[in-house]
């Protein structure tokens, strides 16, 4: 860890002001993509993002000062979003009324080189069902094992990867239906 770093968290741990403007400035870009990952719109992800900078700054002073310290605040914004999405939905596994089609384009050559923009693909993750969306976003973004997924949104193993393949159902059909009317 850089000493300028070391010295920004010390001044945050000593509730200073200009020190927590400044390690807001460098963490945000970071940390509210992370939010715009799990939430469904917005709004959701700017509420979740200040949530986890209050929390951030009143526990900084927990930071040891070992491993990565970006590291250690995603887990926080993470934690938030994920905290979030347990309050706003009673029952973590639902299963959604109308079943899903897929139709994958099974030949590549099909979209001519098109491709679709990361803006494009981070709003087809945030209209997933929330449960589908936070365990794409931890297996995917997160790197998490299903053993860890399940543990942390307390649900069995076979659910996250049930939740993770309809995830990837659900988007690939979205993907699909988007690159077929870019090509009409």
């Amino acid at each position: 860890m850089d000493k300028e770093l070391r010295v920004l968290i010390q001044k945050c741990v000593e509730r200073n002001r200009e020190g927590q403007r400044e390690l807001y400035t460098l963490l945000s870009p970071i940390m509210y993509g992370i939010c715009l990952k799990y939430m469904k719109n917005k709004t959701e992800a700017d509420d979740v993002f200040q949530d986890a900078f209050i929390i951030l700054f009143q526990k900084i002073d927990q930071y040891k000062f070992k491993g990565s310290f970006e590291g250690w605040a995603k887990r926080i914004f993470v934690n938030e979003a994920l905290e979030v999405l347990r309050k706003k939905q009673r029952q973590l596994y639902v299963e959604i009324e109308n079943s899903i089609e897929s139709n994958p384009i099974e030949d590549k050559k099909e979209s001519h080189g098109i491709a679709i923009s990361r803006d494009e693909l981070l709003k087809h993750i945030q209209q997933l069902p929330d449960n589908y969306r936070m365990v794409f976003n931890l297996y995917v973004f997160e790197n998490q094992s299903h053993k860890a997924i399940a543990k942390k949104l307390e649900i069995a193993e076979g659910t996250s990867k049930s939740l993770l393949s309809r995830a990837k159902s659900v988007l690939r059909a979205r993907i699909n239906e988007e690159l077929r009317k870019k090509v009409s």
